[in-house]
């Protein structure tokens, strides 16, 4: 049971990195459909973490953990750094591609390595498979 909620924590963090990454970003991206594609990306991350929050109940009458106010502050400054010196789309492409990978990884470490409730575990290789995807789209904008 533990290992449950545990996964379903880790992705619901990844979730809110996800969203809070494109929000980020998204007022500074000119290009109208990268933009576009950035809007989509952060509406299915909103539904899995919709999905997770609903799952998480079966296991807990407690809230998922969300990332806490250092790591959206360390999120935000790590953009800062990195775009200082390059603001185009391909290097926020870039930063979108390094984190989102972070977030296969993650789900793929879970899924190899815990044992998981069937429901759960279709929702980790959800939520991997839509990263995955999205990688393949950001590449277009490098």
């Amino acid at each position: 049971m533990q290992d449950n909620l545990n996964a379903l924590d880790e992705l619901n963090k990844g979730t809110t990195m996800g969203i809070n990454a494109i929000e980020l970003i998204l007022d500074k991206i000119e290009n109208k459909k990268f933009k576009k594609e950035l809007k989509k990306q952060r509406a299915e991350y909103i539904i899995i973490s919709q999905k997770v929050k609903e799952l998480y109940k079966e296991y807990s009458e407690k809230e998922p953990h969300e990332i806490n106010t250092v790591e959206k502050a360390m999120t935000w400054s790590g953009v800062q750094m990195k775009t200082i010196n390059d603001k185009s789309d391909s290097k926020y492409a870039d930063l979108l591609i390094q984190g989102t990978n972070m977030g296969i990884i993650e789900g793929r470490k879970l899924l190899n390595n815990k044992p998981l409730n069937k429901n759960i575990k279709k929702l980790i290789e959800e939520f991997v498979v839509m990263q995955e995807e999205s990688v393949e789209i950001l590449k277009e904008f490098l």
